[in-house]
């Protein structure tokens, strides 16, 4: 059974985190709701609805949901003839696949979004497959999105790892039992990646690909 090298993308492989950030802050602010910005970095990554309850809580109006999200992604989606990839995001993908590891992306983007993000990682040809918005019931933190990823990989948690930048990408991989590798890349401390649950904590792609041949990564290989 071959290995899988598991990757979130924004924040993680595509330095998009800030223009989230800036955008969802903008489209609430639109709305009338006085959210900092601080607030809104701490739940990127997870679904717009998540991150909706989670900012203004569940007793908002959720009426307004559909419309906060659209005014997101038409302030974001101005961004993405230029989203830019993260230092050493395609090398380290395309050394992966070069030592057998089925790389595959586990995101919470789709549609145009998710096409704009894989045109800016501009590896497509070592990416084995790609567990989407649109394919499972719940994003992360729950761990829909790795089992999804793992199914497209082929492969089983305990012979999978799963690299990401946010506190939810840490508890989603410990809630699928695969071995969590965190970068800092997304503006998250290492203090709180790190209660999460992530084994291990690299600066960037290009970070971890330095550091590859000590990481957990080339433990799993021996």
């Amino acid at each position: 059974m071959a290995r899988a090298a598991l990757f979130d993308v924004d924040g993680t492989l595509v330095d998009t985190n800030h223009l989230h950030v800036v955008t969802w802050w903008e489209a609430l602010r639109q709305a009338g709701h006085d959210v900092t910005m601080h607030d809104v970095h701490r739940a990127i990554g997870l679904s717009s609805d998540d991150l909706l309850a989670h900012l203004l809580g569940e007793d908002r109006d959720q009426d307004q949901d559909a419309r906060l999200s659209a005014a997101h992604t038409a302030l974001y989606g101005t961004y993405f003839d230029r989203l830019p990839p993260l230092k050493g995001t395609q090398d380290l993908l395309r050394e992966l696949a070069g030592r057998g590891w089925s790389v595959v992306l586990a995101t919470s983007a789709g549609g145009p979004e998710l096409k704009a993000l894989r045109r800016a990682i501009d590896a497509d040809d070592v990416i084995v497959g790609v567990a989407s918005a649109d394919d499972v019931a719940e994003g992360k933190p729950a761990p829909d999105p790795v089992h999804r990823a793992l199914e497209l990989a082929e492969t089983d948690a305990s012979d999978a790892v799963f690299v990401g930048d946010t506190v939810w990408d840490m508890k989603a991989a410990a809630s699928a039992g695969v071995r969590a590798v965190a970068l800092l890349c997304g503006g998250i401390p290492r203090a709180d990646l790190e209660e999460a649950g992530a084994a291990a904590v690299y600066d960037d792609p290009a970070d971890l690909l330095g550091q590859l041949a000590t990481s957990v990564l080339a433990q799993m290989e021996r």
